[in-house]
């Protein structure tokens, strides 16, 4: 059953509607708060099927990444005790928090720059900063930075792969699809025995 080409499709086909590029700043500034998709699995098909608006893209969804940043940033600074503890505290992430917490001691600045950059929850990170009262504009160039890297990479090698790229994604889609379900599942079975 080709279940993931099936989505494949239709998320090229998405990529190409009229409102796209506001689905994906929209997405992107939510994933930076709260949401939990990143960006990617959106930017990703609309370069693919408008490669000649890579760059515009990946810019949009830098933009957008770090604006939602400096909202979460917000929420950690002035709405921490109200709205994001109890947050925490119903999701039982009192120990994840306290690893973030570790992290920004021992690595300042950078770890916002990694979080941008690397797939760990970027979110947790912006209402930290603001929670342990980050230096502003350090958070907002680190993140900019890091974000910028990340999606004009994801952009460049769609980009620059054109054709042979897409034919090799559509060729695998599947059995990619499915390795991620099964590390998924391993994952779940993993924390749950």
């Amino acid at each position: 059953m080709k279940v993931f080409t099936q989505l494949y499709d239709a998320c090229i086909r998405w990529a190409k509607h009229k409102y796209a590029t506001y689905y994906l700043a929209l997405l992107t500034f939510s994933e930076s708060v709260f949401f939990p998709i990143p960006p990617d699995v959106m930017l990703a098909p609309m370069v693919i099927s408008q490669r000649e608006k890579a760059w515009f893209l990946a810019s949009i969804t830098t933009i957008s990444s770090v604006v939602g940043g400096i909202v979460g940033y917000m929420l950690g600074a002035y709405l921490y005790e109200p709205v994001v503890l109890p947050f925490i505290e119903m999701m039982n992430y009192q120990d994840k928090f306290a690893t973030i917490v570790g992290y920004f001691d021992k690595f300042g600045v950078w770890i916002v720059f990694l979080a941008g950059f690397t797939p760990i929850p970027y979110k947790l990170f912006t209402v930290s900063a603001g929670m342990l009262s980050m230096t502003f504009w350090p958070f907002v160039v680190a993140s900019s930075i890091g974000r910028g890297m990340r999606f004009f990479l994801v952009a460049g090698i769609l980009y620059f792969g054109g054709e042979k790229m897409e034919h090799k994604i559509r060729q695998y889609v599947d059995v990619l699809g499915w390795l991620v379900v099964g590390l998924i599942v391993a994952y779940v079975a993993y924390k749950q025995f």
